[in-house]
């Protein structure tokens, strides 16, 4: 099911996405009734997706993302693969979503793409047992961390390198029923491929990331768990669209602008 948080008329809901390019009048919103954590109702009123604004498919209170669990990626910034994972925050602020703009910031003259797969997270959970890891996940999505890397050198903190407004576009919708063990992975720019890996290559699991990151803290609904990027990361330029492509959920593009 791939449920999404749209906008029409000034209003703002959730829906579930039924067809896609090939059915006959393009693919079609089921409003829910409620949001969709926990259960809720489908309206029976339909709206075409190319009549919405699709939003942020969540609201997270935090992005807990974790660096360096690809060990391609860890290389080809020079850093060796962490011996537990690296986990740092983007603040609910740097989520945006998709079609919307990532302002390129200020401070940064080498900003660069992350594609990745974004775990949301469906109730609060803390200090969750691997075996039910799967109970407190609502789906997944697409997501780019993008980063200011020359930041991010400089100032060792990655708060400002990896927190900055617009930062964290996700998209375009939760599924919740694909299996995140071996997905492929892609991201490009003005169309040309610069990141191509497999969840698989993962160096620890969902489960694992999952079970990590709640013995320290309380994970709320519409929290968001980032799992790391594949090999290719590379710049980002004002004017560039940068499209990250997950097996099974969707496509997620965004265009690059200078910060106003």
């Amino acid at each position: 099911m791939r449920i999404a948080r749209f906008s029409i008329d000034g209003n703002v809901g959730y829906g579930v996405v039924e067809g896609d390019a090939s059915t006959e009048g393009g693919p079609v919103l089921d409003i829910i009734k409620g949001i969709p954590y926990g259960d809720f109702e489908r309206s029976g009123t339909k709206v075409p997706l190319s009549k919405v604004r699709l939003l942020p498919p969540v609201l997270p209170s935090k992005v807990v993302a974790i660096g360096r669990n690809y060990a391609e990626h860890a290389a080809e910034l020079g850093n060796e693969v962490p011996e537990v994972p690296v986990a740092f925050f983007k603040p609910s602020t740097s989520v945006v979503g998709p079609g919307d703009p990532i302002a390129y910031p200020s401070f940064s003259s080498d900003v660069h793409h992350e594609a990745e797969l974004a775990v949301v997270i469906g109730r609060m959970c803390r200090e969750v047992p691997r075996e039910r890891v799967k109970d407190v996940i609502l789906g997944y999505t697409c997501a780019n961390d993008v980063t200011a890397r020359d930041v991010q050198e400089r100032e060792k903190q990655w708060a400002r390198a990896k927190g900055f407004d617009s930062s964290c576009p996700l998209g375009p919708w939760i599924e919740t029923e694909v299996d995140p063990g071996d997905l492929a992975i892609t991201c490009t720019v003005n169309g040309e491929l610069r990141q191509s890996g497999r969840t698989a290559q993962m160096l620890r699991s969902v489960e694992e990331l999952i079970v990590h990151i709640t013995e320290a803290m309380t994970l709320l609904p519409g929290d968001v768990v980032l799992t790391g990027t594949p090999a290719g990361v590379g710049p980002l330029h004002d004017g560039d669209e940068v499209a990250v492509t997950i097996e099974g959920i969707g496509t997620l593009t965004n265009k690059v602008i200078k910060r106003g």
